[in-house]
């Protein structure tokens, strides 16, 4: 397991003012929780969080934390984080406090790989599932799971049970539930085909009925 620092600040003041002064500051508030002690309140240098987050384990890193002010080591993963909807900046972390031992229930995305078959001859890729439940060690949690989707034809779907998980890892979504699939081509109106059709549709319906033939009667057509 890599060793991943990540330095962080006490903060006293809560409160959604008080968030905020800190982000001005350019500090991102956050919390540390677990194993049932109290939440511990705290503030992160951005740069300081990006970087250890910028390892292979990505956001599922374990992280050693560690308050300035003390030499104690907290080992945490990332429990949640808020982002800027515009920005899309971490403006919030929470930290969970974990034991290396400890089995989690986490998220993790799906990579898919490759260009499917299907794609090369005109169709579209449904991404219908972009990320699966897992459940394993935190020391095993990868940053996401690779599926190869070269060999998918047109109609063929990939299935969470296709997805190669390593053997320490269990993933807990329906195994037919579908990752992704290759869809025929929507067919292509050329201008103007669409008001012909449409034309012609309404003349059809303007039509006057032909006029419904009856026969004569068998005595008139003696006469």
């Amino acid at each position: 397991m890599e060793k991943v620092t990540l330095v962080v600040q006490h903060r006293e003041d809560t409160g959604s003012r008080a968030a905020r002064r800190l982000r001005r500051k350019g500090q991102i508030p956050g919390v540390l929780y677990g194993h049932g002690k109290p939440a511990v309140l705290l503030s992160v240098e951005p740069p300081a969080l990006r970087e250890a987050l910028s390892t292979d384990a990505g956001t599922h890193a374990v992280l050693e934390v560690v308050f300035e002010d003390q030499k104690k080591v907290h080992r945490a993963i990332v429990k949640d984080m808020e982002l800027d909807p515009v920005k899309h900046t971490v403006t919030h972390v929470d930290l969970e406090e974990v034991r290396l031992d400890q089995v989690v229930e986490t998220k993790v995305s799906v990579r898919f790989e490759g260009t499917a078959a299907g794609v090369k001859l005109g169709g579209m890729l449904d991404e219908s599932l972009r990320e699966v439940t897992v459940k394993g060690l935190v020391t095993d949690i990868p940053e996401h799971l690779v599926i190869d989707i070269s060999e998918l034809e047109m109609g063929d779907a990939a299935h969470v049970s296709d997805l190669p998980v390593p053997d320490e890892l269990e993933v807990l979504d329906d195994p037919e539930t579908v990752l992704c699939s290759v869809l025929a081509p929507r067919k292509v109106v050329e201008p103007g085909e669409e008001e012909v059709e449409e034309g012609l549709e309404e003349a059809a319906a303007e039509a006057p009925a032909e006029p419904e033939v009856i026969g004569k009667h068998k005595d008139e057509e003696a006469e």
